[in-house]
């Protein structure tokens, strides 16, 4: 049992203050009823509160697949910019939640955002080599040199070895569009491996962390829900 405003407060339905002020204006009902109480005790599995007429889903974390467009932080909050937290509508803006495993301000795709501390660390881990595939184009031709140099661990220009990863070349030309996997996150580290090769990158996006996929109908800006299941596919090879 729990009280009824921390209970609302902990889905991240505004501050514990402000939905005191809803809950005693009548704005909440337990199951049905209008409640008052802010004190009141309700049992999360069993009764069914609402919050302005929005029936309250209660869940221990949530977990949501944003496709990331350039040009936003992906950080929790930041007093001067934009960032990935802030597409979130009020009502799906918990506390706590923040973006398990960041990629750069102008890269796009999969971010996934929850305020599940322990799985951002168990996704975050050196040993758990998650993959993360990511495309990008680059500025100009690559070969199987570069395939080669992958595989191999590329050492970047600060002495930095990376781990084996995967280069597969999806369009050949001027401006090759390729795929790259990776089970590790340095900083910048896919445009620090092509630089090794004299080669910039003009677009990056990643496309799947495991066997989680970017759903190829969210446009940029949009994000949906996740469940269990779906988690689970973060730790199974893609």
């Amino acid at each position: 049992m729990e009280r009824l405003d921390k209970l609302i407060c902990s889905q991240g339905m505004r501050s514990r203050r402000e939905i005191g002020g809803v809950i005693r204006r009548g704005g909440v009902t337990v199951n049905g009823a209008v409640c008052r109480d802010p004190a009141r005790k309700v049992d999360p599995a069993a009764d069914t509160v609402s919050v302005e007429r929005e029936v309250l889903r209660v869940s221990a974390f949530v977990y949501y697949m944003l496709n990331k467009p350039a040009g936003l932080l992906c950080v929790s909050r930041d007093p001067k910019a934009e960032t990935v937290v802030d597409l979130l509508r009020p009502a799906d803006r918990r506390r706590g939640i923040f973006p398990a495993g960041r990629l750069d301000r102008d890269t796009h795709g999969l971010v996934l955002l929850t305020d599940d501390g322990d799985l951002a660390h168990r996704i975050l881990s050196p040993k758990k080599h998650i993959k993360k595939r990511y495309q990008a184009i680059l500025d100009g031709p690559v070969d199987g040199a570069a395939v080669d140099a992958f595989a191999a661990g590329v050492v970047l220009a600060d002495g930095t070895r990376c781990r084996p990863a995967g280069l597969c070349i999806l369009q050949e030309g001027e401006h090759p569009l390729v795929e790259i996997t990776l089970c590790e996150g340095k900083y910048h580290q896919i445009k620090r491996m092509f630089g090794t090769l004299d080669r910039g990158v003009d677009w990056l996006k990643r496309v799947s962390m495991g066997a989680l996929t970017l759903d190829e109908s969210l446009k940029e800006g949009e994000y949906k829900s996740l469940e269990k299941q779906d988690i689970s596919l973060l730790f199974k090879d893609c």
